[in-house]
């Protein structure tokens, strides 16, 4: 009994594996190509120019192979825009810094910058996809945007104003403290706790942050005069930035949800909605 109980949970801690792997297909192949835009260089070709075409690239491969949607694709756009309204601001405010050259390059962001964020955008939507992720217990939706309005906007007014982050983080402790995550592994429904995910995932994005920092594909000030590790406290950024994408995700669901069956309910009485 218990060799049978051992195989099983090796079963499913294998199985969890690959399809966390397959939920980081595009973040695995972003750091992929930032260690071979350093070791391999093209006469002509800006490194960060590369980067962004290639980027784009996969993501074109990914949506022709069915590993993602159209739909998803415009999800993870919106992070890349997201993410590049960031990097203008922090960049010009000397929080961290791009030091080669480019074409594709404004006020001293690359544009290949924003997939960075559309990459943790991308694990979201696979994750949710892969593992059927479902919710127990979301907060009200006005706590939700006032979640997301205050995280982003942190990352702005932080610059001006003290540093918000530990009181939005024990907001958002307190809206989500009831929050579960339930997802399913080899047919086994499992859960856990929402919180433990965010940080969870923002522990990976601060290694990946390390691995695209000791590549030179960016550089905070303290790292211009020799590499050091990415500062801890970015860890409290990242994570903060991962819950922002996994309540976009969720809200995006929903209401593309709420739309569905509104069209459906109005297709099935089509009197009710003589206007549609």
């Amino acid at each position: 009994m218990a060799i049978s109980r051992m195989k099983r949970w090796a079963g499913m801690a294998l199985d969890f594996v690959w399809q966390e792997a397959l939920c980081c297909i595009f973040p695995i192949a972003v750091l992929v190509l930032i260690y071979l835009s350093q070791v391999i260089r093209i006469p002509g070709l800006p490194r960060y120019d590369v980067l962004f075409v290639a980027c784009i690239f996969i993501q074109a491969l990914m949506v022709r192979f069915r590993l993602e949607t159209l739909d998803e694709a415009r999800t993870i756009a919106l992070f890349h825009v997201i993410g590049l309204c960031l990097e203008l601001f922090k960049v010009n405010q000397g929080s961290w810094s791009y030091p080669e050259g480019a074409y594709l390059k404004f006020a001293g962001v690359p544009l290949f910058s924003g997939f960075m964020y559309a990459s943790v955008g991308s694990y979201v939507v696979q994750a949710w996809k892969r593992f059927d992720l479902k919710m127990s217990s979301w907060p009200a939706d006005w706590t939700v945007v006032l979640v997301c309005v205050l995280l982003y906007a942190n990352f702005f007014t932080l610059h001006y104003i003290p540093d918000l982050r530990w009181p939005i983080i024990a907001m958002i402790c307190i809206a989500f403290r009831k929050v579960w995550v339930s997802f399913t592994v080899s047919s086994q429904r499992l859960r856990m706790p929402l919180l433990t995910s965010f940080l969870l995932i923002g522990i990976a994005v601060w290694i990946a942050e390390n691995i695209g920092t000791r590549l030179h594909a960016w550089q905070y000030p303290y790292q211009e005069s020799g590499w050091t590790h990415v500062d801890f406290g970015k860890l409290s950024s990242w994570s903060l930035m991962v819950i922002l994408s996994v309540v976009l995700v969720a809200e995006l669901k929903r209401v593309k949800e709420q739309l569905t069956q509104s069209i459906e309910s109005c297709g099935a009485d089509i009197p009710v909605c003589p206007n549609v």
